[in-house]
């Protein structure tokens, strides 16, 4: 059995952008937020991602800018360290380990908050208490860092980062605990739990005004504190703002904001708590709310795993939305053929199609096709299931609503993609399909684009064959779908189906028998028993494990049957949560529930010995996990990671993170190409390299532009002072009047240098011209004439008479020379 080895677990594609509070820079301009394992640095005018700050090897749980230096960022991770970045040019500036006692306490570090007067890092570590902790940071400028002062600030604090917040004057606030650093004191402000209404009092979340000495306090029950005069425990005073519905998510900003379930963003005047405005319908419930320093913009982080920048309060300039990622997932995670984009439930009624290599959601398909109500118990319908045909042109969707059987409502639609819209319209909606919940859903493996059949299974006891016939009138715009065949097996309910590799068998689990049935003719082929239990998947083998089938149990067993003697291959004993195949090789993957995790088998069929495992993955079980092809693939050697060379593996955990495997190689490579903007022996790679590289190459290899050349042009003497000139970020470097005489200088090339041939052939040729110009002046116009003859002027010469003088011209005439003497 092969061990994971080299191969790494990570957050890639999908992550969570609304986990942590995001950070706007000085000038509003750009937007960071933890995502996964990296930073990720959006342009708040255009909503792209222009870098992914990348080197932390576990989650991301706080960003927060460097005060001291407006181009610079902290972040902190699970990891342990805390890494200081240049967000603007991508660069790691210093790492600090600090935090190694975090690890070997097993202490989770969720936030930081950095002081300005001290320069300290604070931060919050999780054991079964949590504490918050001041780390000196010491000033040097090596890029590993050892902080080794560390000294307690307050124990026993909320595990909530809303919770705890700064003021003017550097204190920190826990609930209603003020704690004053210069000072070295703190005093505590109680509550009731309950006031006399019924409402809770409980805190959710606490802000302070910048200037003033005003802390806001967020309450279940939907109220706001505004908190004065606290310096003195017994005479602090407070007021009440009352205007959500429910808990207080979020407060920030100095006229105050506050967000909740309602996705309304409420905006209070500061001394006129009266006045107030409103920017309604945002989408999910807002969890978080940030301000740019500049006041200029605001965003809102919510639920939904979005992000919106607003302009004042007044409108939204942009979005930034990641992986939608509800309370469950009901589809199975799949990959739409024709844009290889991952598709799953998104917004409620909706297919999301999310891109993961550009890490960006592509567009929301609307399948409910119904406005939507945000009321808790109001039954409505959603989606459930949903399969591709292996061309990408037709999709097929199940939604359903109201959960009890007898009252159950169900919607088979059947979508077909159009060229011209470039995405998917619906062809045929069939209610009612079965009597009972639809338990799967699967397409045959026609790639030719010929794909006519559908096969749904049901709690009715029926299997349904759907066929796309052409229209039964002309005055039908195209061809629909229809029931072209119903299946059944002694009364028993099927919970799985699928198709063989050349779609010529369907495989249907009734219960504790699974049966082959023919598509061609609808005949049942043979019927494969197993040891007792309900088959709860099933998965036919690839390429040449095509003659296997594969179920799972629910009885703890994994069974393979060879089609060619109709007999059971091998069984063995395993909990397996979901099991598939990778459609470009002979792998096969099972994630196995053991002792309240989940384990990882990839195996072959035909073969009795795993190709990689890995245990304990992550906590829960696992029941959403798809093969991604490659765009290119990989060529490992390593015996650990070669079934990653056709497809990438994603898989989703019980928490909603969307996770993959990534090999040593690959890490090495993304490592690498992380610190082309650093690592350069000539210049750096920035983009007024991109635009001059062409020019470079050039006198690099002159050659390659001209074979006249005698020897390549030289760069100029002082080229490592322009490359250092040009890997300094810009905030770094002195004034351009200072540079801008050194920078002339060192690209002035000295004259003394050897002449190529084609430069001297063209000085050659240009004497000649003048001298043959000279020649032809003095033959046209002679200056001195006979004085018989001075009114007649001397014939002019031809053309081929002044070439043949200039021929005699250049004659060499020493041998007359000889003659004579």
């Amino acid at each position: 059995m092969v061990e994971h080895g080299d191969v790494r677990v990570v957050h890639k594609g999908g992550s969570k952008i609304n986990f942590r509070e995001p950070a706007l820079s000085t000038d509003s301009r750009f937007l960071l937020c933890a995502s996964g394992e990296s930073v990720k640095v959006f342009s708040t005018a255009t909503e792209e991602c222009l870098h992914a700050l990348q080197g932390h090897t576990d989650l991301i749980t706080g960003v927060l800018l460097r005060p001291s230096n407006h181009l610079q960022a902290y972040s902190c991770s699970l990891d342990g360290t805390v890494r200081l970045w240049d967000f603007t040019d991508g660069i790691l500036i210093r790492w600090i380990t600090a935090l190694k006692w975090a690890k070997s306490n097993r202490v989770n570090i969720w936030c930081c908050f950095i002081y300005v007067w001290t320069v300290h890092l604070h931060v919050c570590a999780c054991t079964e208490l949590f504490q918050l902790v001041a780390v000196h940071l010491p000033q040097c400028g090596e890029q590993l860092v050892e902080a080794k002062e560390l000294s307690a600030v307050l124990s026993n604090i909320s595990s909530n980062p809303a919770a705890s917040a700064f003021g003017r004057e550097v204190r920190i606030f826990r609930c209603l605990e003020v704690y004053f650093f210069k000072k070295h004191k703190s005093y505590s402000f109680f509550l009731k739990k309950d006031n006399q209404k019924g409402g809770k009092n409980t805190f959710t979340c606490i802000t302070c005004h910048p200037t003033e000495d005003c802390i806001a306090s967020g309450h279940e029950d939907g109220k706001i504190r505004l908190w004065r005069n606290f310096n003195h425990r017994k005479e602090y005073t407070y007021s009440t703002l009352h205007w959500h519905h429910s808990a207080v998510s979020s407060l920030s900003g100095t006229n105050l904001l506050s967000g909740g379930v309602e996705s309304v963003l409420v905006q209070w005047r500061y001394n006129q708590e009266s006045q107030r405005d409103f920017l309604p319908r945002l989408g999910g419930a807002i969890t978080h709310i940030s301000v740019s320093p500049d006041g200029a913009l605001f965003c809102t982080s919510h639920s939904d795993n979005k992000i919106t920048i607003i302009q004042s309060c007044v409108k939204v300039s942009a979005v930034i939305q990641g992986l939608v990622k509800g309370d469950r997932i009901r589809t199975d995670l799949m990959i739409e053929p024709r844009s290889k984009a991952l598709v799953l439930n998104g917004k409620p009624g909706h297919l999301q199609f999310y891109s993961l290599q550009r890490d960006k959601l592509l567009y929301n398909l609307d399948i409910v096709q119904q406005e939507y109500i945000h009321e808790s118990g109001l039954e409505q319908f959603e989606v459930v299931m949903a399969a591709f045909d292996a061309s990408g042109s037709w999709l097929a969707t199940v939604e359903e609503r109201k959960q009890k059987a007898p009252e159950l409502e169900l919607n088979l639609k059947l979508w077909a993609f159009d060229d011209q819209k470039q995405s998917f319209v619906l062809n045929t909606t069939i209610s009612a399909p079965h009597e009972g919940r639809i338990t799967a859903l699967c397409f045959p493996h026609v790639s030719d684009g010929q794909t006519t059949m559908l096969v749904s299974t049901s709690r009715d006891g029926h299997f349904k064959a759907w066929q796309l016939a052409a229209p039964a009138h002309t005055e039908d715009e195209g061809p629909s779908w229809s029931c072209d065949f119903l299946g059944a097996y002694h009364s028993l309910v099927p919970e799985c189906c699928c198709f063989s590799a050349d779609s010529s068998l369907l495989a249907v689990g009734f219960q504790e028998v699974v049966t082959v049935w023919t598509p061609a003719s609808w005949e049942l082929l043979t019927t494969l028993s197993q040891p007792p239990g309900a088959v709860r998947d099933l998965c036919f083998g690839r390429l040449s494990c095509s003659k296997y089938l594969l179920g799972a149990t629910t009885s703890r067993l994994l069974c393979c049957w060879n089609l060619l003697t109709c007999s059971l291959e091998w069984v063995t004993s395993m909990d397996v949560s979901l099991l598939l195949a990778d459609p470009l090789s002979e792998n096969m993957a099972a994630f196995c529930f053991e002792a309240g995790s989940t384990d990882l088998f990839v195996f072959k069929p035909g073969e009795p010995r795993p190709l990689f495992s890995h245990k304990a993955l992550c906590s829960g079980r696992v029941t959403h996990a798809v093969f991604v092809p490659r765009e290119v693939m990989l060529e490992s050697c390593d015996e650990a990671s070669q079934w990653l060379n056709c497809s990438h593996l994603y898989f989703l955990t019980q928490s909603m993170d969307l996770l993959t495997f990534i090999t040593k190689a690959e890490e090495d490579k993304l490592t690498a190409s992380s610190k082309q903007l650093v690592v350069s022996d000539d210049v750096a790679m920035t983009p007024f390299h991109l635009l001059l590289g062409k020019h470079r190459d050039q006198l690099e290899n002159p050659q390659a532009e001209s074979r006249l050349s005698v020897e390549p042009i030289r760069q100029p003497s002082s080229s490592a002072g322009i490359n250092e000139l040009l890997q300094m970020p810009a905030h770094v470097l002195p004034s351009a009047s200072f540079l801008c005489s050194m920078f002339v200088q060192s690209l002035l090339i000295s004259v003394n240098k050897p002449r190529s041939v084609k430069e001297e052939e063209m000085e050659s040729e240009k004497e000649e011209e003048d001298s043959d110009g000279e020649m032809e002046s003095r033959i046209s116009r002679p200056e001195h004439m006979p004085s018989g003859e001075s009114g007649c002027a001397a014939p002019a010469l031809t053309k081929e008479e002044v070439r043949e003088l200039r021929r005699l011209k250049k004659l060499d005439h020493s041998w007359m020379k000889g003659l004579l003497d």
